[in-house]
């Protein structure tokens, strides 16, 4: 490998990093609030998250590039606050990859939340802990597995994403230009072997990821 596929493994990790803990911050209270709640905004909120399961990434990076820019609702925030315009930098690559990878971690924390039940939620509460204690010390706990699932997939897909990197993060070297994009390039220039060594190391990532989640469930089914 090069020094240039080095540095964008580095970036592509130091990327999957912060966004998958930015995810666990936010998703976790709004997996929590999406499997309690009996609120008519539960479908629409809902259906939100799980847009970018649907949507082409280029759709999503659009209207992200839109917001981000100097007339965008988000671009005026962040000039606002100091902090310049978020399009073809890193933090504008963390912005878009928190949004295109939250269905990836909300849904299973949300069903891991969902399948503890109401019993024991009803015993902390006999036993007088508070909503707060009841979360941290009950839902959490138990919820442990689909945290860690979401974790990883939110990691996984982050590493993985093309098309809302490229229309957000563009291609600069040491500074946006990902894994996904640095293959690209390989094969544009048609220096297949390049390719291969960075292909080859996300395929194994890939089934390193799906094997730990599918002997993660194995080993919950004799529980259930």
């Amino acid at each position: 490998m090069t020094p240039e596929d080095l540095a964008t493994i580095w970036l592509t990790l130091k990327l999957a990093t912060v966004v998958t803990l930015l995810l666990l911050l936010i998703g976790t209270p709004l997996a929590w609030w999406l499997a309690r709640t009996r609120s008519r905004l539960k479908p629409v909120i809902g259906a939100v998250v799980a847009l970018p399961l649907v949507l082409p990434p280029t759709v999503i990076g659009f209207y992200l590039l839109l917001a981000m820019g100097p007339q965008g609702w988000l671009g005026q925030l962040t000039q606002s606050l100091g902090l310049g315009l978020l399009p073809f930098t890193f933090g504008g690559l963390v912005v878009a990859s928190v949004f295109y990878s939250l269905p990836f971690v909300v849904q299973p924390i949300q069903n891991a939340f969902e399948a503890i039940g109401e019993r024991p939620l009803e015993v902390a509460a006999t036993l007088r802990a508070s909503p707060w204690d009841t979360f941290w010390s009950v839902a959490l706990p138990l919820a442990r597995p689909g945290l860690f699932a979401g974790a990883v997939l939110g990691f996984a897909h982050t590493v993985g994403e093309f098309g809302i990197v490229l229309m957000i993060g563009g291609n600069i070297p040491q500074q946006t230009r990902l894994v996904s994009v640095q293959i690209y390039d390989h094969v544009e220039a048609l220096e297949y072997t390049q390719a291969h060594w960075l292909a080859a190391g996300m395929l194994v990532f890939s089934f390193v990821v799906l094997l730990a989640l599918y002997t993660l469930n194995r080993q919950r089914r004799p529980l259930a």
